[in-house]
């Protein structure tokens, strides 16, 4: 039985004559009184009573001609539905993100709208460290990751989307905030909440370097945090500094002040990587959308000078430090 048969049958179904579905159709009346009787022996019933003119459903033909109508509608929807995904219009896409880059920019800029080009497509967003995220997407579990750790796998491909830079998270209170020029030295006897390696070894390594060449050869660290969230937190309650990226000025609590340090200067990448041999669709659309992106056809960092020089972040509640957020409260993760 082919998806002929059921289309025959439909038309002569529906019309009850073979002359005027055979005209319908555009084949041969006797190809299709031989096409329906070849469907009759198979199903091992008769689906018309034969009439002087024209014919008339079976019992069981009237119920037959239901279940075809329904299957023919199934199948045409589903060639539809099968095309749209081919076009990357409909399907899955997981995206996985760092918390501190999807404050502002880039990547709710992207997100935003990928949501709305592709109201009919799944978008699947999981917080995850970069490392995490990097494992999620060679193991295939998902499609597509912003991250701050840079990748030298082969079989990944990757687009630079944003630039950050290294500042020192202070609680206001604190003496070094009081400084008008901070340097690394200036740091020696203070308390530092820091990230593990594991989570970033090449930042960490680079920032120790270069905390090293700058005169603080031992940062004295009693804590350390996973998240940059975390990390701001724990300076407001009081227990140390920090060094974090300048996108943190988008969530920073009012009772943390961001202060430029001269000594390093520590660009940090956000880059979307994704293995290259992912076939999706929808992906190539992600990415495609990603690239037209301004800030990403010319990679600068992605956040305005500071106006003052001692305090780089708007207190919270400021219009400034809610930007950027409205999506993830939208999109469920």
């Amino acid at each position: 039985m082919e998806l002929r048969h059921l289309r025959y049958f439909v038309a002569v179904g529906e019309d009850e004559h073979y002359g005027r579905a055979a005209k319908r159709l555009r084949v041969a009346q006797p190809a299709l009184s031989s096409q329906i009787q070849d469907l009759e022996r198979e199903i091992g019933f008769q689906l018309f009573d034969r009439l002087p003119r024209g014919v008339r459903l079976s019992a069981g033909g009237k119920v037959f001609l239901e279940d075809c109508r329904r299957i023919l509608q199934e199948v045409d929807e589903a060639a539809v539905r099968a095309e749209r995904a081919a076009r990357g219009l409909i399907g899955t896409l997981r995206v996985g993100f760092t918390e501190s880059a999807s404050w502002h920019g880039v990547v709710p800029d992207a997100l935003r709208e990928f949501r709305r080009r592709h109201r009919e497509a799944e978008l699947l967003l999981s917080p995850l460290i970069s490392l995490d995220q990097v494992e999620a997407v060679r193991s295939g579990r998902l499609d597509a990751g912003f991250v701050y750790v840079p990748t030298s796998d082969p079989d990944m491909a990757h687009v630079h989307v944003a630039s950050h830079q290294v500042v020192l998270a202070t609680p206001r209170r604190h003496p070094v905030s009081r400084l008008k020029r901070l340097r690394l030295r200036d740091l020696a006897e203070t308390d530092f909440v820091w990230f593990p390696r594991r989570q970033h070894p090449a930042n960490y390594d680079r920032l120790l370097q270069a905390c090293s060449q700058g005169g603080l050869t031992n940062p004295r660290i009693v804590q350390e945090a996973v998240d940059q969230a975390t990390m701001l937190s724990l300076v407001a309650c009081g227990l140390g500094v920090a060094f974090v990226t300048d996108a943190t000025r988008w969530r920073c609590p009012k009772d943390v002040v961001l202060r430029r340090v001269v000594d390093p200067r520590l660009p940090i990448t956000v880059s979307l990587i994704w293995r290259k041999d992912n076939g999706s669709p929808l992906l190539a659309r992600f990415v495609a959308h990603l690239r037209q992106l301004a800030e990403v056809r010319a990679p600068t960092p992605t956040l305005p000078a500071p106006k003052a020089a001692v305090e780089v972040t708007p207190a919270l509640g400021t219009p400034e430090a809610g930007r950027g957020e409205s999506f993830f409260r939208k999109v469920r993760v």
